[in-house]
């Protein structure tokens, strides 16, 4: 085994397990640049990413056995795709140069932490990512921000849904966040009447996807949400076996979108990528809240969408039907692209995040190499 530059770190439960998950792809071509490895907190999750990748994993539980592990695989730096509290625990190595990576893109409060300050680069999409920090916190450099659009984005995924001759709207919702101020879920607030809206259309086919942690969720609340759509759903495919209205539970959103004409979503990294992907098409986005001037200032992807709330949930069936005829909003969408992503191709943002990497693992040696080498990096 080559001795990795990188290592990948993950501490969450296993419940959480897709945020390294959806990088693995994009680690699996860094490695053929710069060896990588994952390093695990919890050995629950492990049988599941070995069985996703070839890059070797690590499992280490306590410090001790942290420190031990670095010590000896001794990776010049170090991803993070969340926030996880252990995270500290890695941070505590002075040796290497620690790199928040996250795993989305979104306007969630949560995207622009405070515990940013701690890591030496923090990789954004783009100028709306910078803005996020810049704006969120007091006394951020902004110099750590390092934008290399979503790598993931440029993937090619095998599709999870076959086309269809009808429209077909994918609603796919997130899950409850760990608190208040970070809940932007629809399941528990719109999603049966958004399942209803979309179902009375004529020749539509309807795909649900919602996020993984919906699908297990312990709020009551959401749970019964996801429930009520479910059953939904089954009725419809029973009513008009034809039609091909699914619930897509596992497997990667992505891999959904190609089939869909237009998304109904919540504040998340799912509308972005839509936006990124499939600019063409019409987006909906919801609003739990209903608090449609404070969305258009925190959520810019909202001025560019139609808006679903309590008001106006009675009026999306027809929304529905006028924006798969007539999409008001593409050349607004096109412009919040830039936005977000920059000018970034398909292709481009794994270009960049290479690069970004490369010059960190160089950083590293250069620093190590004392003031001389140090003199050189700066």
């Amino acid at each position: 085994m080559n001795t990795p530059a990188v290592a990948a770190y993950f501490a969450g439960d296993p419940s959480r397990t897709y945020q390294l998950v959806q990088w693995l792809e994009v680690l699996h071509v860094l490695d053929e640049v710069h060896p990588v490895c994952i390093v695990l907190r919890d050995p629950t999750p492990a049988p599941v990413v070995a069985a996703r990748t070839h890059l070797p994993v690590h499992v280490a539980e306590t410090l001790p056995a942290l420190t031990e592990l670095y010590a000896g695989l001794d990776p010049q730096v170090v991803l993070y795709c969340n926030n996880s509290p252990q995270n500290f625990d890695s941070l505590l190595d002075g040796r290497r140069l620690h790199v928040h990576v996250n795993h989305g893109e979104s306007d969630k409060q949560s995207m622009a932490s405070n515990n940013a300050k701690a890591y030496d680069r923090v990789f954004v999409a783009g100028e709306a990512a910078v803005q996020r920090y810049v704006t969120g916190l007091l006394e951020f450099d902004a110099r750590r921000l390092v934008r290399v659009g979503r790598p993931q984005l440029d993937l090619s995924r095998t599709p999870l849904v076959e086309p269809s001759p009808r429209r077909t709207v994918l609603y796919a919702p997130t899950w409850e966040g760990d608190a208040d101020y970070n809940d932007y879920t629809s399941v528990d607030t719109l999603g049966a009447s958004i399942v209803e809206a979309v179902l009375a259309l004529p020749d539509v086919r309807l795909v649900y996807k919602p996020h993984p942690k919906v699908t297990t969720s312990r709020t009551p609340v959401v749970s019964a949400g996801h429930q009520d759509v479910l059953r939904l759903l089954e009725e419809a495919a029973q009513a008009d076996p034809g039609a091909g209205h699914v619930a897509v539970l596992e497997g990667d959103i992505l891999a959904v979108m190609p089939a869909c004409d237009a998304i109904i979503t919540d504040v998340s990294s799912v509308g972005l990528d839509w936006l990124y992907l499939h600019t063409d098409r019409p987006v909906f986005l919801t609003d739990r809240h209903g608090d449609l001037d404070a969305l258009r200032e925190q959520i810019p992807i909202s001025r560019c969408a139609d808006v679903v709330d309590h008001t106006g949930i009675g009026g999306l069936t027809d929304l529905l039907r006028l924006r798969l005829e007539r999409d008001e909003h593409q050349l607004a969408r096109m412009a919040m692209r830039h936005h977000y992503f920059d000018e970034l191709h398909v292709g481009e943002s794994t270009t960049r995040f290479l690069a970004a990497v490369s010059e960190l693992v160089a950083l590293r040696a250069q620093l190590l190499a004392g003031p001389e080498g140090a003199a050189h990096a700066g």
